[in-house]
């Protein structure tokens, strides 16, 4: 079940709608966090963890970089992640975002429920795209390297309704 939290909740990372928010996404580090990873992170305003992060340790080390956000991947069954809410909706900088693991299994329209941007991980496949002024966003994998596909993670900056999303191949 989403957690949906109105607008101008108290608490949490917002800021006004003005101000500019760097934002890492990530997913998919069964347990491997990269120094590759680490060193793009720096700098932003929060961490969000798309799923499968493997170990509690892995939040912690990424808690030291930034306010970090994550979501329960189909393979987080240990301590410290197993807990992990399925599905987050929250707010950055006066934009609704919504983030599950896998994206087959999102269970709310985002146009009507006011999300601006999608984030999912489970495929290790990175992928941009936007359909109905929605940002569906999957970072690909930044943990162990699957098959032929990059080692990556994503890039958002939020200024405004004006946002920006870049994916990072790393040369791992």
């Amino acid at each position: 079940m989403a957690r949906v939290y109105p607008r101008g909740r108290p608490g949490g990372y917002t800021r006004r709608m003005t101000d500019s928010w760097r934002v890492g996404v990530i997913s998919d580090t069964h347990g491997l966090l990269r120094p590759e990873v680490l060193a793009q992170l720096k700098g932003v305003n929060v961490v969000l963890h798309a799923g499968d992060v493997g170990r509690a340790d892995i939040l912690a080390e990424l808690h030291d970089v930034a306010p970090t956000l994550a979501v329960r991947g189909n393979v987080d069954r240990a301590a410290g992640v197993a807990d992990l809410p399925a599905t987050l909706m929250h707010e950055v900088g006066g934009i609704w975002l919504y983030m599950l693991h896998d994206l087959a299994e999102l269970d709310l329209d985002p146009v009507t429920a006011g999300v601006r941007i999608v984030i999912s991980g489970h495929s290790h496949v990175p992928v941009l795209r936007e359909e109905r002024g929605v940002l569906y966003l999957n970072p690909g994998s930044c943990g162990p390297r699957r098959f032929s596909l990059p080692v990556s993670l994503a890039l958002l900056t939020v200024e405004g309704e004006d946002v920006r999303a870049e994916l990072v191949t790393l040369d791992v």
